[in-house]
């Protein structure tokens, strides 16, 4: 699912005005590291702490590894992919990001860059922190 947002509004997050003066539209997307890169990827940004295993640089085409944003480790080793957990790394994910200070960077990349691809190696495309990650990303 893609997602436009004008980035000509001010978007508010925990009482920080982020103003963006540009008028153009973002998308978001979120793809798997092992899939084949494309150029409509656009800018493809890596969410992962770790690097994904086996996967060459060349094979990746990252733009950014932006590993600051991911879940902290401790948090990551709980999940641990399981199911059942998913809706509470959901909620303790998101209270990572309110305190993380490489948040205050999304803003700015979303608006130098038309595409944007989250790219992460996890096995799951519905549960994992990518789609955490997106829909938050469209929040703010």
């Amino acid at each position: 699912m893609l997602f436009r947002k004008n980035r000509s509004q001010v978007c508010c997050f925990k009482n920080r005005c982020l103003p963006d003066s540009e008028n153009t539209m973002s998308v978001i997307q979120i793809k798997r590291a092992y899939e084949k890169a494309e150029t409509k990827d656009g800018y493809r940004i890596l969410v992962d702490r770790l690097w994904p295993r086996g996967l060459t640089k060349e094979r990746a085409a990252i733009d950014l590894w932006f590993k600051e944003i991911a879940p902290s480790p401790g948090l990551r080793k709980w999940f641990g992919h399981t199911p059942d957990r998913f809706l509470e790394f959901r909620t303790r994910y998101v209270e990572e990001l309110a305190q993380n200070p490489a948040v205050a960077n999304v803003p700015s990349l979303l608006a130098k860059h038309e595409i944007v691809t989250l790219v992460y190696a996890a096995k799951s495309v519905e549960i994992n922190h990518a789609v955490i990650l997106k829909e938050f990303m469209e929040s703010i």
